[in-house]
């Protein structure tokens, strides 16, 4: 095997001897790129889709190829089935060029070899590497080559079935967005998809409401803007899951009201008109909701009108100071029952109390609830806030189905 001394960079069409049967495939320079795997046989396609390794399917059924992270792959050629002749180790861009990843390169640390990507112009997939089998040596390949179309010839290349992959969902209104808007909204919407589609709940529709606290406290997050980029975002989400694409909204603070919904082409306009923490606006008077926070007259609302079996989803966005903690415990529990998924989000440095034990709250039929912190919202990518404010309802849906909770 070769030592690290000994380290060989393969160029393009190049090949060498692999010495080792465990070990890592590690991708480099290709931040949010998604990593990919096919063990083929002879004709270079897949024996079934079962064959093909992606962040849906995280192994081989035989366990010869693992998705350890998004940049690598575990590899045991001892358990790679007959049948099989190469294994192919590919990369996909959703939405910029492979050439524009000028480091991205395949190795295989163990080995001490190393494949770096060239010749890339204007594909957004290509295939790295490929770990073949020759007169029964196990060999690597650096083959660098790739297709201007992106992930969907990639895998019909490798004959992987794409013909019925559910499609990012799209919603009416968009067709009436800039293009630079709609390019916006539907980066975000794959992101949305990608979640859904890992947790394998693509297809799942809920009724989205936002809740977003007004608060005194709030005034900052309001002031820069945040508050606004929160909407924005949350737009995408109601895209691929409310059943109209719309979000339902509230502003509470002491008290509530329910403004018109959000869609996908006034979202910048309604944010300007009611994101506010005081005055009267279009016919709105926010003084009496208040200035300080009292969370069960909207949860409670909300609660009392919810379709008998139609799961909700709702996105709560405050930074803290719950005071009611024993009421609004009792509340979670209480509200367990119904068909309500409640995603709380901090946003703020605040104590958030009750919220932060949501996941270890006892006494309920499912866990209806989930809690986490952003320092500074806009700090965290589409992707990643897709996938902390997604995580858990999809579980929560399939427990609700289970007690009988949703249909």
């Amino acid at each position: 095997m070769l030592t690290v001394t000994d380290a060989l960079t393969l160029a393009r069409g190049a090949n060498a001897p692999l010495d080792t049967t465990a070990f890592d495939v590690s991708i480099a320079g290709a931040d949010g790129v998604d990593l990919l795997a096919f063990q083929v046989t002879d004709a270079r396609t897949v024996r079934t889709d079962a064959d093909f390794v992606f962040f849906n399917q995280p192994a081989s059924p035989e366990g010869a190829i693992t998705l350890t992270s998004s940049s690598t792959l575990s590899v045991d050629l001892t358990r790679v089935p007959d049948g099989i002749e190469t294994i192919v180790v590919a990369v996909a861009s959703e939405s910029r060029t492979l050439s524009e990843f000028p480091n991205l390169a395949a190795s295989i640390p163990a080995a001490g070899i190393e494949g770096p990507a060239t010749g890339l112009t204007t594909e957004t997939a290509a295939v790295l590497i490929e770990i073949y089998r020759r007169a029964g040596q196990w060999k690597v390949r650096n083959v660098s080559a790739g297709w201007d179309r992106g992930f969907a010839d990639l895998v019909r290349e490798h004959g992987v079935t794409v013909d019925d992959e559910p499609a990012v969902r799209s919603v009416a209104g968009e067709e009436k967005l800039s293009m630079v808007k709609r390019e916006k909204l539907d980066m975000r919407k794959t992101q949305v998809h990608k979640v859904l589609l890992t947790k394998n709940a693509v297809g799942l529709r809920a009724r989205v409401v936002l809740v977003i606290d007004k608060t005194g406290s709030m005034k900052k997050q309001y002031a820069t803007g945040v508050v606004h980029r929160v909407v924005e975002r949350m737009v995408a989400v109601a895209t691929q899951i409310d059943d109209d694409g719309q979000l339902e909204p509230y502003l509470y603070a002491r008290l509530f009201v329910a403004l018109p919904d959000i869609t996908v082409v006034d979202s910048e306009q309604w944010s300007t008109t009611y994101l506010h923490l005081t005055g009267t606006h279009d016919g709105v008077d926010y003084t009496p909701i208040g200035n300080s926070n009292d969370e069960l007259p909207i949860m409670n609302h909300i609660l009392s009108n919810v379709d008998s079996r139609q799961p909700t989803l709702v996105f709560f966005f405050t930074d803290g100071g719950f005071k009611n903690r024993g009421p609004i415990a009792t509340f979670m529990r209480m509200a367990a029952k119904a068909p309500i998924f409640w995603q709380f989000v901090g946003i703020g440095q605040a104590n958030y109390g009750v919220l932060e034990r949501l996941d270890t709250m006892d006494g309920r039929v499912v866990d209806n609830a989930g809690f986490f912190a952003l320092d500074d919202i806009d700090a965290i990518s589409d992707a990643d806030l897709y996938e902390r404010i997604l995580s858990e309802f999809p579980d929560w849906v399939r427990a609700a189905r289970e007690a009988c909770i949703i249909d």
